[in-house]
């Protein structure tokens, strides 16, 4: 079945779901954001039922398809785009559809109409969109800001730890989605994750599992990542070694450590200049 840009393969049959969604592209520092969605999909053994369709809301001279030449023989050819999958959660939580894609570069309002027909077909009341950004915060911060559709909401965001988003600059699809689905009595949600700009070429696994906590107390659903914390405990420990044994590191942790009492990191803000030189530890940590 194709509805106007998403192939639907058979709608599935879910229970007071809710939708979470998470894009690739200028909003994914880290990959915190399709890596999210991505998680949820492999923990909760989640079942793909439809994709968004590439030539409908994809520039392939902006992202390009990715293959695969082996011998002088073509095996593989992989546009940009993105899929939905479902998963039951039982026992009275919410079940889940997940949306994972890379961000469009065409006719964001025609995916936003046809991603609201899709959860009104399902039963969605709530959607919740995931994004991330590099900000002036330490590795082991674990600050998430937000938007929500209510004053209530907001309110049940701050009783979470999660600042309010104070921001004007650049939108994303996030926006679109936020948008219109609150003209159209959707609850929407999207969640910010202040990314630690000198870890690009990482994953901040604690962040991720920080994320995941948040969104299944706002979501009624159970979700356990004892192998994030896990992952992030070694990455944490061999960023400590590196720390102490590199003074440009620790001048760079002094500065944003001083930042951070100033208060500076309270708002999405995204302060990194251009041209301002990054300290990148995928330069100095092992990741094999």
């Amino acid at each position: 079945m194709r509805d106007h840009g998403i192939h639907i393969k058979e709608l599935p049959q879910l229970e007071n779901p809710l939708l979470i969604a998470g894009f690739d592209g200028w909003g994914n520092a880290l990959n915190i954001s399709k890596g999210m969605a991505g998680y949820l999909i492999r923990r909760m053994k989640a079942q793909h039922f439809a994709d968004l369709d590439s030539d409908t809301f994809y520039r392939y001279d902006d992202q390009r398809p990715r293959v695969s030449i082996v011998g002088g023989i073509l095996k593989s050819f992989k546009p940009p785009g993105g899929s939905f999958y479902a998963v039951e959660t039982g026992a009275g939580q919410s079940d889940l559809v997940i949306l994972k894609a890379d961000e469009p570069n065409l006719r964001w309002f025609q995916l936003a109409d046809q991603l609201f027909s899709i959860c009104q077909k399902l039963g969605i009341s709530t959607i919740i969109t995931l994004g991330s950004m590099f900000d002036n915060v330490l590795h082991t911060d674990r600050i998430v800001s937000g938007v929500a559709s209510t004053e209530n909401m907001v309110s049940r965001l701050m009783t979470s730890n999660i600042n309010p988003i104070a921001y004007q600059g650049p939108g994303a699809i996030h926006t679109i989605i936020h948008s219109e689905g609150s003209k159209r009595g959707f609850e929407c949600i999207s969640l910010w994750a202040h990314c630690p700009y000198y870890l690009q070429g990482t994953t901040h696994f604690g962040l991720l599992s920080h994320l995941g906590g948040i969104i299944a107390e706002l979501g009624n659903f159970q979700l356990d990542t004892p192998d994030l914390e896990a992952n992030w405990k070694k990455l944490k420990e061999q960023i400590k070694r590196l720390i102490d044994g590199n003074s440009e590191l620790q001048s760079l942790i002094s500065s944003l450590r001083k930042e951070k009492v100033k208060g500076s990191t309270t708002n999405l803000k995204g302060t990194i200049k251009n041209d301002e030189k990054i300290i990148n530890l995928q330069d100095f940590l092992d990741l094999k």
